[in-house]
């Protein structure tokens, strides 16, 4: 296949009007979103919806998210529109996060994996829903990347994934967030399913009573739970390298660190660690690169998977602090601990 790539400031309207037609046709186009970069199709045809899965090498069992352009939108993607699902969208759409109710009967089994409900979000990326309105079908997209890998911040990870692969893909720049969006399940009580940008504590406020958190957010998937939005159950976010996570306190957490450094190293492997700003000291001697500061997560978040794509190549073990997970923290250690396999050491 012959990827066509189009920038989104230069080229913004030729390459949303050409992905709109691609997306009609039944093809793939790669798109920025304020969070990572997505992969579309239709998202109420079928068989487009099954290439997103082979381009991926995605297990057919997880299910997609479907991308709007505006909210009304909801009204034939659901069966109904709860009241809290409006009050959600009217505070955090356009943004990072997605909804979970029971799907309408236009909906294929495609894209939700054969679950009575199906995820929807409308992005605050003004390229990706000036695609989503030429196109003028509902985009089902997940991350544009391999299955597995870190998801992609920037158009060149797309690049080194996908190409050959999609017909299109539109360059946006770097992402502004770096994580998925936040997944809440609406049938039943809320519960978040994947954390992201709006946390936990802002969708507590708008609801006005205490939501639920998924064992699998921080804990390994299990037989008990079902699996009604991406990432829930297989491992995700992984580079090439083995990724290793210490516990405690920064003084606790950096001493793991260094000892299971300098035994990697001394047996031959290359070694990296991901180093808050705060931390840095404790490495002299080491290498490390600083992913950003405690005192504000979302730079953290937003370079987590770049540095992870950045390290699949220069090293073979990658070393990282364990965060709070309160706020912003909980998605920052929901990525890593994925990536991660669950490696934590601890004293």
């Amino acid at each position: 296949m012959e990827t066509k790539i189009f920038n989104a400031v230069t080229q913004y309207e030729n390459g949303t009007k050409i992905g709109g037609n691609v997306i009609r046709s039944g093809g793939l186009v790669a798109f920025p979103t304020e969070t990572v970069y997505g992969l579309g199709a239709n998202g109420l045809d079928g068989a487009a919806v099954k290439r997103i899965f082979e381009a991926k090498g995605r297990p057919a069992d997880n299910p997609l998210i479907l991308h709007i352009a505006k909210k009304s939108d909801l009204r034939e993607l659901w069966t109904s529109v709860p009241d809290i699902a409006r009050r959600l969208a009217d505070e955090f759409w356009p943004g990072p996060l997605t909804l979970v109710f029971n799907r309408s009967s236009i909906i294929p089994d495609e894209v939700t994996a054969g679950l009575d409900t199906v995820a929807v979000r409308m992005s605050a990326n003004k390229t990706a829903l000036a695609l989503i309105r030429a196109s003028g079908v509902p985009i089902a997209a997940p991350s544009a990347n391999t299955s597995g890998k870190p998801s992609p911040t920037t158009a060149q990870h797309v690049i080194d994934d996908m190409w050959g692969k999609v017909d299109v893909i539109i360059d946006g720049g770097a992402c502004d967030i770096g994580l998925e969006s936040t997944v809440l399940l609406l049938s039943g009580k809320p519960t978040i399913l994947r954390p992201g940008a709006v946390t936990k504590e802002m969708i507590e406020a708008v609801c006005g009573a205490s939501v639920n958190v998924a064992k699998s957010v921080l804990k390994p998937f299990d037989a008990s739970e079902t699996a009604a939005a991406p990432g829930m159950k297989y491992r995700h976010y992984a580079p090439e390298a083995d990724v290793i996570i210490a516990k405690g306190d920064a003084f606790t957490a950096a001493s793991i660190i260094r000892r299971e450094y300098d035994r990697f190293e001394a047996a031959g492997k290359r070694c990296i660690i991901l180093s808050s700003a705060e931390s840095k000291a404790f490495y002299k001697g080491r290498r490390y690169d600083i992913i950003g500061t405690k005192k504000d997560m979302s730079t953290m978040c937003r370079n987590l998977f770049a540095e992870l794509r950045l390290h699949s190549s220069d090293a073979d073990v990658i070393f990282a602090e364990a965060m709070p997970t309160c706020d912003l923290g909980l998605a920052y250690m929901n990525r890593l601990l994925k990536a991660s396999g669950f490696t934590v050491l601890e004293e």
